[in-house]
């Protein structure tokens, strides 16, 4: 009925603009607890080049402000590498076609950080960066939280955040040491 289709597209646009609104003030807290001391680009890495993670990449990059994907780590080398290279085009294309979200977007990431194999994650949180992004399956999620925690980095993490209780009381556990880190 044409009632039940305007609620649902009423439901649909305020769901639209309240996650808008959340979303929008999430990214200036981030960016301020990511450069307290007033730096104003921000060093991402990538870890689990994927399509969702190339994806996230992609989004958290179109923002307002400096932000440069810095690092990119993944199991497997020719995955990272084409992950790295699509996100590269997409972001030359989108400075050419004048989107302004894109247009202080860098793609800053060569070979030396360019991380494959099971402890290529690591590499990547080393590397000089300030936030992570973890988009590998959620199996490994739990360690990679641990890692970029322990490392006192910003973390961006997909859902499901892991594969079983055991992986989810070591989320919370870690999302504790987060909170104490102010991260």
């Amino acid at each position: 009925s044409s009632e039940g289709s305007s609620r649902r597209t009423f439901l649909k646009t305020t769901s639209a603009l309240v996650g808008g609104a959340v979303l929008g003030g999430v990214n200036a807290q981030l960016a301020r607890a990511a450069h307290p001391g007033g730096s104003d680009e921000i060093k991402i890495a990538l870890i689990g080049c994927g399509g969702r993670g190339t994806g996230a990449a992609l989004q958290a990059l179109a923002t307002k402000g400096k932000v440069t994907l810095w690092a990119a780590a993944d199991a497997f080398a020719d995955n990272m590498r084409a992950s790295v290279d699509n996100i590269k085009k997409q972001v030359e294309r989108g400075k050419r076609d004048g989107d302004a979200l894109l247009k202080d977007a860098t793609v800053n990431v060569p070979p030396e950080r360019q991380f494959d194999g099971f402890d290529a994650y690591n590499k990547a949180i080393d590397s000089g960066v300030d936030l992570v992004i973890l988009a590998t399956p959620p199996g490994f999620r739990p360690i990679h939280f641990d890692a970029a925690v322990e490392a006192g980095k910003h973390i961006f993490m997909e859902k499901p955040l892991a594969t079983d209780a055991p992986g989810v009381r070591h989320v919370l556990a870690t999302n504790e040491k987060a909170k104490e880190k102010n991260l």
